[in-house]
C-alpha cells in the first residue's frame, strides 16, 4: 500500500511540474520590443547623443517608466529592481560616466562569444525613449 501512495505522489508532482511549465515559459510575455510614445519630449534628431539631455520632470519620468517596464523589465526587473538575471540598472554611475555605460549596450546590445545576452534597441526604440528611461532609472532608490 505504501508503494502505491509513493507512486501516486511522484505522478502528482510530475503532473504539477508539466502543468506549470507553460506558465514559466510564457511568464516574460511578448519579447518583441514595443514602441514608446515620446510625444512632448524635446526631439533629439538623428545624431546620437553621448550624454543624457533630459532632466527629471513628470513627462520624462512617466515616459521613461513606461519604456522601461514594457521593454526592459522582463530581464532587468520590475521597476528597476533586478532579480540577479541581468545587471541592476539602478547601480549605474550617475551623470556622463553612467550615460556612456548605459547608452551603448542599449543601442547596440550585448554579444559575447557569439551569444546575444541583450538585443540592441537602436532602430526599434527612439533615442528620446532611451534617454527618458535613463532619466527615470536615475531617480530610483538603490
Amino acid at each position: 500500500m505504501l508503494e502505491v501512495e509513493r507512486k501516486s505522489l511522484i505522478v502528482a508532482v510530475l503532473m504539477a511540474a508539466v502543468l506549470a511549465l507553460p506558465a514559466t515559459v510564457l511568464a516574460h510575455g511578448d519579447v518583441q520590443p514595443q514602441q514608446v510614445d515620446t510625444t512632448g519630449l524635446k526631439p533629439l534628431g538623428d545624431q546620437w547623443l553621448e550624454t543624457n539631455p533630459y532632466e527629471a520632470n513628470d513627462l520624462t519620468l512617466r515616459i521613461g517608466k513606461i519604456a522601461y517596464n514594457t521593454n526592459c523589465a522582463r530581464c532587468h526587473g520590475i521597476d528597476g529592481m533586478s532579480g540577479g538575471f541581468s545587471p541592476d540598472l539602478r547601480e549605474l554611475p550617475p551623470g556622463p560616466q553612467g550615460d556612456g555605460f548605459y547608452i551603448e549596450p542599449t543601442r547596440k546590445g550585448v554579444v559575447r562569444n557569439g551569444k546575444t545576452y541583450m538585443p540592441g534597441f537602436e532602430g526599434l526604440m527612439s533615442q528620446e525613449a532611451m534617454w527618458a528611461m535613463r532619466t527615470w532609472l536615475q531617480t530610483l532608490p538603490k
